[in-house]
């Protein structure tokens, strides 16, 4: 049996029958078992250096330009008031997407093969295009960030910029070729290119440095004291556990060799633990310092001046990614910030947007166990997006930018509960897991992670739904 078929076979708790189909319906078909996982003996570093990697592509969607929209406005309007939520969503995406690894290191199978296998043959349809219509919305908010990087870095107009997003198509096609870990170092590069350019924004630009005594107690105290700030809190949340991540991240762990005994389990569960914790932990402090620097640059003005004798007004309507990049730099008194800023933008779609094309090859091999040429299948995600980016963007300009940001959350508020309640239905059952079903810690963080996000996503759907609605209608 070759290190493929050991993969495929430690779908331990599986039922009898499923494992040849299984077998011949492998998600990421060309990566899966690619990578050699070093015996027990070896070094932490050495298994470390086996195992990481697939969070850190997983943690791209959680610098997303959604994510982006919600903390600056947050920051913006109630400086440091919402900088636990930021840590709240990131601590409850940690519980997530260690659930999702532990799913596909324990069954063999991705959350779209489980969904088809042990749920009825009817929900595989509904499953696969409410998961198809999210990445097609997660994708949207990726066209928006890179055409709005590239349109504030080289004045290429909005719409066009948009259409040239489409051609990153080429960028993913080239690296498929070269394997996973090509793909996890290229997504590594990007984040850091994001981390990177914010640690310039916070600890190098003297205009910026915040007070860590504040960031402290505004981390460890929470607080909703003033009104509105509940409204931001939901989207920050609501903006910070992807679905398609779940289904994503359970298939990128099966691209390591691994072997079926409880000892090569463990291990695997163990060291995509600490993956998954240290990449979202890395998210975490990208997402604070976003907040961070809208506070620290933002709160308490009503507007700026900005070259040329424009005077740009903030309000909680704003385009506060445009709004950002327009005036840091007067107000920070060097171009640099303005030109930091758009570069992490365009890091930040463009981590996000591999990350989506693999999530979408996930979910329509597991549901529906089709197999397409990898770009007809990224075509059809980007199409998806950039078609309803075009005819909105062509019909309202530019100002429609954070609209269509809203209408992308609302889909993905939609599709969330459908990929987290089967995730923690499955990592719960005896009966799926065996003994590596979620002990005490995993099951109530990870129920409270999901009731939480699913209840905040209901309680600010009518006011998206609203807001989706004046866009879609043109009100």
């Amino acid at each position: 049996m070759n290190g493929k078929d050991q993969s495929v076979a430690s779908s331990l708790h599986s039922k009898p029958g499923l494992a040849s189909a299984a077998t011949s319906h492998l998600s990421l078909e060309n990566v899966h078992g690619s990578i050699e996982v070093p015996p027990h003996q070896a070094s932490f570093w050495q298994q470390w250096k086996a195992f990481v990697g697939p969070a850190i592509l997983v943690s791209g969607g959680y610098m997303d330009p959604g994510n982006w929209g919600t903390d600056l406005q947050g920051g913006a309007q109630y400086k440091y008031g919402l900088l636990w939520v930021v840590g709240l969503a990131s601590l409850m995406a940690i519980f997530m997407q260690v659930i999702s690894a532990r799913l596909g290191v324990v069954t063999g199978k991705d959350l779209a093969q489980c969904c088809r296998d042990w749920y009825p043959s009817w929900t595989r349809w509904p499953n696969w295009l409410l998961s198809e219509v999210a990445i097609g919305a997660c994708d949207l908010a990726e066209v928006l960030g890179s055409a709005v990087a590239l349109n504030l870095l080289f004045h290429i107009p909005l719409l066009w910029a948009v259409i040239i997003t489409g051609l990153d198509v080429l960028l993913l096609l080239g690296l498929q070729r070269f394997g996973m870990r090509t793909i996890e170092a290229v997504v590594l590069l990007l984040v850091a290119t994001i981390a990177g350019c914010y640690f310039i924004e916070i600890f190098v630009l003297p205009q910026t440095q915040p007070s860590f005594l504040e960031l402290g107690h505004a981390l460890l105290i929470p607080s909703l004291r003033h009104a509105g700030m509940l409204y931001v809190a939901i989207g920050i949340i609501g903006a910070t556990v992807m679905p398609h991540n779940l289904y994503l991240h359970s298939a990128l762990v099966q691209s390591r060799r691994l072997q079926k005994d409880d000892s090569s389990i463990r291990r695997a569960l163990q060291f995509n633990t600490i993956d998954s914790t240290v990449a979202l932990t890395v998210a975490f402090f990208v997402n604070a310092a976003i907040l961070v620097l809208a506070a620290t640059v933002f709160f308490g003005k009503t507007g700026t001046a900005v070259p040329g004798g424009k005077f740009v007004t903030f309000s909680a309507n704003s385009d506060w990614i445009r709004v950002a990049y327009l005036t840091l730099a007067p107000l920070l008194g060097t171009a640099a910030a303005s030109t930091l800023f758009a570069v992490a933008l365009l890091a930040a779609g463009q981590s996000s947007t591999i990350t989506g094309t693999l999530a979408g090859q996930v979910v329509m091999e597991g549901f529906m166990h089709w197999r397409i040429m990898p770009w007809v299948r990224r075509l059809i995600t980007r199409s998806l997006a950039i078609l309803p980016a075009v005819l909105i963007i062509g019909i309202r300009g530019d100002s429609s930018v954070t609209d269509l940001l809203t209408l992308s959350q609302v889909v993905l508020a939609l599709q969330l509960p459908f990929a987290m309640f089967p995730l923690l239905h499955f990592t719960s059952s005896q009966k799926r897991m065996g003994k590596w079903r979620n002990g005490y810690l995993l099951l109530i963080a990870g129920w409270a992670s999901a009731i939480l996000i699913t209840s905040m996503d209901i309680y600010g759907l009518p006011e998206s739904l609203k807001t989706a609605w004046q866009l879609i209608s043109g009100g």
